[in-house]
Order: structure tokens, then sequence, then C-alpha cells
């Protein structure tokens, strides 16, 4: 029975080893979460590396791991320290990561990681080899992975593949210092489809193969030798009711069974009715602006002095790539703006912004959700960014304002929201004392159209939908197939073009007919053109048409008095 194969760079399962015992944990949200409808419908395999190198698994445990994981409906890709050195902390975070994200500054080219990636894409590749049949569909994710597609293709060249990418795709101009750049753009056209959380990424990708490799490209369709790849945008939803739920039940919890942090912000609120909270909830990365929005806040204060004991900034910095040098750099710029900030501004009663430098669980970021009266998200640049999503579904009264980037991909389908620039500190004083001051009606009428949209394209949403694009594409009538002339199908094509009663040719000009030229005036056709195309006119029961995007007086005079069109 055909199955489908889900490939990323970590399973959706956590592994723990303590003192000898191994336990597997099903991860929440991200991607665990999108793809879990795919994972348990049918027939299905996710394949990814477990979270532990090949140093760190005692080799009595490798057999329990992998009935454990098979539990999960999971297969491991086993690897090393210094694969997950140079294949992820080295080319997907200080390549790929800050290149795509146009933080051209942190991009490193190092030669030794790139190989690391390309080997490492390599094992990812046979190990879906060794599970997948001709009939099943394999779905690779994200940037890690870029190389698989065509990896399996020269293998299994009739197998459907589809290839998911979470974060933005760059602009021509920035993705082309990429050394390997035609290596990239080839591995992800191995996949039948590729999607993109939004309309600008996939356009970014289509001029950069358009332009790098020089192949055809109509409209969102890719033309390769012997097949076609589509490429689509599908913007990633949440799971809306699980998030809208879990808000119902905090706002119907009795007293006493409350959480500590609901309790602590219950208590801050009782204290100061009329305060606000803001919420600011990212990864520690560069991306995502944090420091900016420190700065902006202290900008907020300078501009607006009667909010100063008012308001309140909640930021949850959930740490990240801890070993990249960037990371580690931010961290400590970020640490110093809160310690300062709060130094110079805090009285008394009232410290400006509470920091949080580590990861909180489900029940803990529905109490922040429904708790914070204004969400700042103002990522410098964000594929997506679902915490503004999941920060409206939980708005159950429907208040709430949201202040979102418009450098994130979620911008284009929640235009209600105050969308700022992460840059314009003046714009961004402004958004936060309009968010203040909004009333309740406007907020309403903001998050109504948001709350509905969010509901109707849920994460489950988002995956059927990209698959049912694969099946549309797979089941396009007439099917699209291109093979090269060899020397058998040119006789064979000879053979009928001879035998055949009635003839017409449509013969391309630009490209085809005659190089393409930089001055048109050079373009016209030479005199072995004009014999070529008189000696076809000329045969028996023929007909031929010129195709051109060039203007029709152009044509008449260069074929005047000719019998073709």
């Amino acid at each position: 029975m055909p199955k489908t194969i889900i490939l990323s760079n970590r399973l959706p399962v956590q592994l723990q080893i303590n003192e000898g015992e191994m336990q597997a944990i099903p991860s929440v949200g991200g991607l665990a979460t999108g793809m879990k409808s795919v994972h348990q419908e049918g027939e299905s395999l996710w394949i990814g590396w477990s979270g532990l190198t090949r140093e760190e698994i005692p080799e009595a445990l490798e057999p329990r791991i992998d009935q454990a994981l098979q539990e999960h409906g999971c297969s491991k890709v086993p690897l090393t320290e210094a694969e997950v050195e140079g294949f992820y902390f080295g080319f997907s975070n200080r390549t790929i990561w800050p290149l795509f994200h146009y933080f051209l500054e942190y991009s490193e080219f190092e030669l030794s990681n790139w190989k690391v990636y390309e080997a490492v894409n390599r094992k990812f590749a046979e190990a879906v080899l060794e599970e997948a049949s001709e009939d099943d569909i394999l779905w690779v994710h994200d940037y890690q992975l870029m190389l698989v597609p065509q990896m399996v293709r020269e293998k299994r060249p009739n197998l459907s593949i589809v290839f998911f990418l979470h974060i933005p795709f760059p602009s021509y101009e920035i993705f082309r210092t990429l050394p390997w750049r035609e290596d990239i753009l080839r591995g992800l056209l191995g996949a039948d489809l590729i999607g993109f959380h939004t309309y600008d990424y996939e356009r970014h990708f289509l001029s950069s193969v358009r332009r790098l490799l020089g192949l055809e490209v109509n409209f969102n369709e890719i033309n390769l030798e012997d097949r076609m790849t589509k490429v689509d945008s599908f913007p990633m939803g949440i799971d809306y009711t699980k998030f809208h739920e879990a808000a119902q039940k905090n706002a119907g919890q009795k007293d006493g069974e409350e959480s500590d942090l609901q309790r602590r912000l219950d208590a801050h609120k009782a204290s100061a009715p009329d305060a606000k909270f803001f919420l600011s909830i990212d990864r520690l990365d560069y991306s995502k602006g944090i420091a900016n929005r420190l700065k902006a806040f202290e900008y907020f204060l300078q501009k607006y002095p009667e909010y100063k004991e008012k308001v309140r900034l909640i930021i949850l910095a959930v740490p990240s790539r801890s070993k990249v040098p960037q990371y580690q750099l931010l961290k400590k710029e970020i640490d110093e703006l809160v310690g300062r900030i709060n130094g110079e501004l805090s009285t008394v009663s009232w410290t400006p912004i509470w920091y949080f430098y580590r990861s909180l669980g489900f029940e803990n970021l529905v109490d922040l959700y429904t708790s914070c009266d204004i969400a700042w998200l103002t990522p410098i640049r964000d594929g997506m960014n679902l915490v503004a999503k999941e920060y409206i579904a939980t708005r159950t009264d429907k208040t709430g304002v949201l202040i979102l980037s418009e450098m994130a991909g979620s911008a284009n389908e929640m235009h209600e929201a105050l969308l700022i620039n992460p840059n314009n500190f003046e714009q961004i004083a402004d958004a936060l004392h309009q968010a203040i001051n909004m009333p309740e009606e406007e907020q309403k009428a903001r998050n109504t159209p948001m709350q509905k949209r969010l509901a109707r394209y849920n994460v489950e949403k988002w995956a059927q939908d990209f698959m049912d694009s694969l099946l549309s594409h797979r089941e396009m009538d007439p099917p699209y197939v291109a093979r090269r002339l060899t020397v058998d199908l040119t006789n064979t094509m000879m053979e009928k073009y001879r035998k055949s009663g009635n003839r017409i040719l449509f013969l391309d000009y630009d490209g085809t007919l005659a190089g393409f030229k930089n001055d048109p005036q050079k373009a016209s056709p030479d005199k072995e053109l004009i014999d070529m195309l008189d000696a076809l006119y000329k045969q028996k029961r023929t007909d031929i048409f010129i195709i051109s995007g060039r203007d029709k007086d152009t044509l008449g005079r260069w074929f005047e008095g000719k019998g073709y069109s």
C-alpha cells in the first residue's frame, strides 16, 4: 500500500536517556503539529535525526531506541558529532539561515561545511531510498535538506517528491552571493512540487531559477528536460481549535486552579487595573529583532512619558543555537539592554521589563496570551510567525491588539493588525500609543475577521491543500512529458513526418531559430535561416507559422514576400 514518507532534520519525538533508561516523548508545536494529520492518517513514516549523536547513544540502547521510534511511526538517521557540527551548526545555521533572512554579514561560506552538508543530505536520501517504493509520496521539509529531492530523484525518477521551505527564500540579489547556488536550486528542482509560505518567496525562487539556471518558467511552472516542477505558496496555519479551547478553559478556571504564572499575572493586573501588558515571544534569534524592540520600547517611554508605570513589557526569549557565536553575542546584548533600561527607569513599584530566557509549556503560553492586552511581534525578517496567529486564536472575547512586523510572512494574512516597519521607532511608538488607546469596539472589529480566517485555514487545511496540489499536478490532463531527442526518437519522428498527409510547423523565433541578441537590430534572420525556411515551405502539404513576441511590423519587414506566417 502506498505511504507518505515525511523527511525533516528532526523527528517529532524527543529521546531522553537517564541512567541508562530511554524515553521517547512526542514533540508539540511547529512542524510536529503541522504534520500530525498527515503522519497519523493512513500509511506513513517519518524519517529524521533523533537529536542524539552516535557518541551519545550507548550501543546497547540502539535496538530499544529503534523500537521506541517505530512505535511512533518514525525511523532515525544516525549522525555523528562532526556531522551535526558541519551540517546543522555549520552550513545550515551559519550559512543558509542568515543568508535567507538577509543577514549577509553573518553568512559564512566554508567549503568544509558545504561538503558535510552535502554528505549528510546524501545520508538522508539513502535513508529514504531504503524505505520508499515507486508509489510512495516523499515530503521533504526545510532548509537543512535542500539537496535531498534531486538525490532521491536520480535513483527513483518516478517517485512523487514534494518540498516545503519554512523560512523565507531571499531575493535573487541576495541568493546569488551563495557559492553553491546552482547546486541548491538543482537539489530543490528534484521535487514535483515546491511550497513556500508567501507569494514573495515563491517569486524570488522563480527569479533565481530563471536567471541562474536559464530554465523556462511559465507562471509558477518550471520546464525541465523530462518533467515539470510546480511552485506555489501555502501559508502555514495553526491548530486553531487547540489554542481557542485552551483559552476558554483558562477563562473558566476557578480560584485555586490557576498556574503560578497566572496568579502572578492576575495579582499585578489587580494592583494596577489600568496598566497595559505588552507581550513579546520569540526564539532568541537576530532575525526576530528583540534588541530593536527593546530600544523601541525605551524610545516609546521617552516620547510618551505619561505611560511610565502604566505599561509593562513581558519578553519571553526561547533559547536557540547557543553554540553559534552570533547568538551568544545577541544574548549578551539583550541582557545588557534589559538591565540598563530597567536600571534607569524602574521605580519602587514598577519594573518596565519582565525578561524570561527559557522555554514555557503550553499552559503557561496560554496564560500569557490571554492575560496580555497587546502582542508586540516585530521580527526583522520571518518566514511566517505563528505566535501572531496563536495570540489571536486565544482572544476568546475578541479583545486585544496585535502589532506585527510587515516583514513577517503572516502579515500577508493578518492585515487587520497594526502593521509596522520594525526599523521605524517613530512608527512603533505611535503604534503602541494607538494600541493602548484602541476602543474595544475597534479591537473586536479587527480580530473577528482574523479569527474566522485562522479557524478556516488551520494547519490541517494547510497540509491538505499541499497534498491536493501534488495530486492535481500528477493528474494533469494531458500529462506533461518532455523527452530527449535521441537518434532513434529522431528517426521515428522523421518517418512519421514523411508519411503524414498534412503538416503544420510552429517555429519559435528568438532562442530557437535565432539566438538571443541584446541589440534587436542584430537579431534579423540571416540568409542561411531564410533559405532553410524557404526549403521547408516548398515541401508539399506543409504550412509554417513563426511564433515570436516581437511586433508584427518587424516580422513583416523581415519576412516580406514569404508565404509563411
